[in-house]
Order: C-alpha cells, then sequence, then structure tokens
C-alpha cells in the first residue's frame, strides 16, 4: 500500500492527514514538522495566546491522542533539506523518508527588515510562530513603547493587543492609507478611526529608514526625518510562500508552488496546499492566505491522492478581532471598480466589492448577518443590486432573496 509523507505540519498538511485516513486511506501516513510542537492553530497567537486568554493546550488542532489512534507518524522537529523526484525520497535530518505521494504543505514565511535597516537587533519581532509568540511575551507591559511596522491585519491586530495591554503604540504604514492593499478606503478608514479611538497613533505615508540601538533597539529613526523612542518592535510586512525545497526539486514555482485544479504540482506523485500553493482563480493564478483555505485546499488532496478526482471550488473567507470588532471577510476583492458601503446600528457596517454588476466580496464590521448573506451569494455565482444593498430598509433576509444572476441583473 503507498505511503502518504507531508512536509509541514501546519492547518493544510494537518487537514490532509487527517481527510485522508477519514476516506479510508490505508497506506501509512508521515508528518514532518520543522517545529517542536504538534500542529496548532496560528490565529490566535496574535489575539488570545498573548493576551493570556488562550492556553497551549486550546491551541492544538487535535488531542495528542488523535494521531496515534489514526496511525499518522507525527515527527516533529524534522527538518527536511531536500527531495529526490527521482527515487522518491525526501531527507529529513539526515535520514532518508520514501514516498509514493509527497505533499508540500510548507506554508510561509514572514519578511523581516533587512540588517541594514536594523532587523537583526535584539527586541525585533514577526508573529507567525508559537516560539515567535513566546519570546515577545515578555515585552507586554504597561507603559513600554511599541512599533508596528506595517499597516496589513497583522500589524493592526498587534497593536490592538498592545493597546489592550496599556503600551503606548505607534503604528507606521508607507502607503497612503492602512489596509490599502487588501480593502477598499472605506474599510480602512472605519479601523483607522477605530484604533485611533484606543489611543493608538497612526501615521500613513510614513517608513521605516532604519531601528536603532546598540546590541537591542531602543530607537527608529522615520522616513520624514523624525527619530522615536522604542522598547520593541513588531513587523507586519506580508509573508512569502515557503518554495526553497520545490525550486531545489525543479517544480514550477508561480507565485507559489505551482497547482493544477486538482492539486498536482508539476511532479504528478506531488501534491501542494494551503498558502504556498498558487492555482488558477478568475484568469489568474493565486495564493489565498487563509484557514479556511488551508484546510479545504488540503482536504481535496487527500481525496484526490485517495481517487476522488475532484477540482478545487475555492470559497475565501477571513476574519480579524481588534478590540471589541469581530471583522468577517468573503471573497477576493481582486479587480474590483465600485464599492457599496452597508451602514448598521452602532459599530456594525459592512462593505462591499463590485466588479460590474458582479458581488466579488465583502467586509462585515460586528454584521454577522450581511456576511452570511454575501457569503452565501458569493459561493452560489450570484450578484445583488448595488442600490439594494445600500438601502437599508431592506433587511438582510430580504437581501437574500434579491440575489439574482448577472443575466438577470442585466435584464433588469
Amino acid at each position: 500500500m503507498s505511503g502518504i509523507v507531508i512536509i509541514g505540519a501546519g492547518q493544510a498538511g494537518a487537514a490532509v492527514a487527517a481527510k485522508a485516513r477519514a476516506v479510508d486511506f490505508c497506506g501509512q501516513i508521515t508528518i514532518l514538522g520543522d517545529e517542536p510542537v504538534a500542529p496548532y492553530q496560528r490565529p490566535p497567537l496574535s489575539k488570545g495566546y498573548l493576551l493570556g486568554e488562550t492556553k497551549l493546550e486550546r491551541l492544538l488542532l487535535r488531542a495528542p491522542e488523535f494521531w496515534r489512534e489514526n496511525a499518522i507518524d507525527l515527527r516533529l522537529g524534522a527538518t527536511v533539506s531536500a527531495i529526490d523526484r527521482f527515487t522518491k525520497t525526501v531527507n529529513a535530518g539526515g535520514r532518508s523518508l520514501a514516498y509514493d505521494h509527497l505533499v508540500l504543505a510548507t506554508g510561509s514565511s514572514p519578511r523581516r527588515l533587512p540588517a541594514e535597516m536594523g532587523g537583526e537587533l535584539g527586541g525585533v519581532y514577526t508573529i507567525r510562530t508559537l516560539a515567535d509568540a513566546n519570546a515577545m511575551a515578555m515585552e507586554f507591559c504597561a507603559g513600554r513603547k511599541l512599533l508596528i511596522v506595517g499597516g496589513g491585519y497583522i500589524g493592526l491586530e498587534a497593536a490592538a493587543l498592545g493597546a489592550k495591554l496599556g503600551l503606548a503604540v505607534t503604528l507606521i504604514e508607507t502607503t497612503p492609507r492602512i489596509l490599502q492593499r487588501v480593502a477598499a478606503p472605506a474599510t480602512s478608514t472605519f479601523f483607522r478611526e477605530l484604533h485611533a479611538e484606543h489611543g493608538v497613533t497612526i501615521r500613513e505615508n510614513t517608513g521605516l529608514d532604519r531601528l536603532t540601538g546598540e546590541g537591542r533597539v531602543s530607537g527608529a529613526r522615520l522616513s520624514d526625518g523624525s527619530e522615536h523612542e522604542v522598547d520593541f518592535v513588531i513587523v507586519g510586512i506580508g509573508i512569502a510562500p515557503r518554495t526553497q525545497l520545490a525550486y531545489d526539486a525543479g517544480l514550477v514555482i508561480d507565485n507559489g508552488v505551482a497547482t493544477d485544479a486538482f492539486g498536482r504540482t508539476s511532479d504528478l506523485n506531488i501534491w501542494a496546499a494551503g498558502e504556498c500553493a498558487s492555482f488558477r482563480y478568475g484568469g489568474s493564478r493565486i495564493r489565498v492566505e487563509s484557514v479556511g483555505h488551508a484546510i479545504d485546499h488540503g482536504e481535496l488532496v487527500a481525496a484526490n491522492i485517495a481517487g476522488a478526482g475532484s477540482q478545487y471550488k475555492a470559497r475565501p473567507w477571513f476574519w480579524s478581532d481588534q478590540y471589541d470588532i469581530k471583522l468577517q471577510i468573503a471573497g477576493l476583492n481582486v479587480g474590483y471598480d465600485s464599492v457599496v458601503v452597508r451602514g448598521g446600528e452602532g459599530k456594525s457596517r459592512s462593505t462591499w466589492y463590485y466588479r460590474g454588476p458582479q458581488l466579488l466580496a465583502l467586509d462585515a464590521m460586528n454584521d454577522p448577518r450581511s456576511y452570511m448573506v454575501g457569503k452565501r451569494v458569493i459561493e452560489a455565482g450570484l450578484t445583488i443590486l448595488p442600490e439594494h444593498v445600500s438601502d437599508t430598509s431592506i433587511d438582510q433576509k430580504s437581501l437574500l432573496s434579491l440575489a439574482t444572476t448577472i443575466t438577470e441583473t442585466f435584464a433588469a
């Protein structure tokens, strides 16, 4: 019976292994994880874990006995150095391991500041792994000065965490507005105002010249020439897919490890799942960085290894928790040309993204009903007229009943 070797013990790798057993794959399954801890959730690291609200055992994706009971060989602290496609083996810790199906679930790595900008000073952190979170936990003491570089969701979540714990937080973003790469101005404005209410200083159109300090960061010189005292720094300037193993093995790399609709790479015995993998979506090749995608894509790969022959239909969804606001995102807003903002009670509102008459995505801030409506409509390939979305006299249940196909929309 053939065996599956999975490189990567994150959400996607764990999903592959669990789904393979669920579809009665009887061969050997081995997960090689380079961290010394069993597969765990990453999103709570920048939220509940550092706040002390989420304990380590609640981070774990599965109870310890799950791996044993399902005969999944979980090898931790096992760094893979090479893939040999001709002998169908991988080298992990100097040991050779044979595979019939190899799954790359290597995830991504955070982008770091270069050494010449002070990126190697002590007190400069990224938030990606449990070790990252543990290393910076002692830094979060009330009154200390935290500088956050990058105004994406990771940076904003870190800012919310710092503010809740009583730190003096400054966030800098080189582009004209926070969230510029991923959200419309309406959503950016919502979160800028939210953070200002909690005492966070956000400086847009402002980059980092360099960090300063002797061995450990103590200051920052910004692009406008101003200098600031800092006690520690969190860098949130994006992530990059971990593709070196695949590249060295001669696999096709295109915005990640290139896969077909079934999750296969350019080698028919090697698959890729999760955020390290790229796939065709809407006429372009994309990667999706979300828990939901990691699970869905990983499960698809497992099912296809077992012979399902199913093509991947992405259903992107994301979330972010900041203070008392839960942001829920459905769909991908890539290529949008218009936006509708739907108001609600208190801080509840949503931003709806359109390309022509087609609803592409929405950002729902403390608005779970709009989120569920938009998600169902997007996943069904339908749309809702913008004038209906903006009319708050139409409740969400009625909005759903007004969903139409694009053909019907043009006919109207």
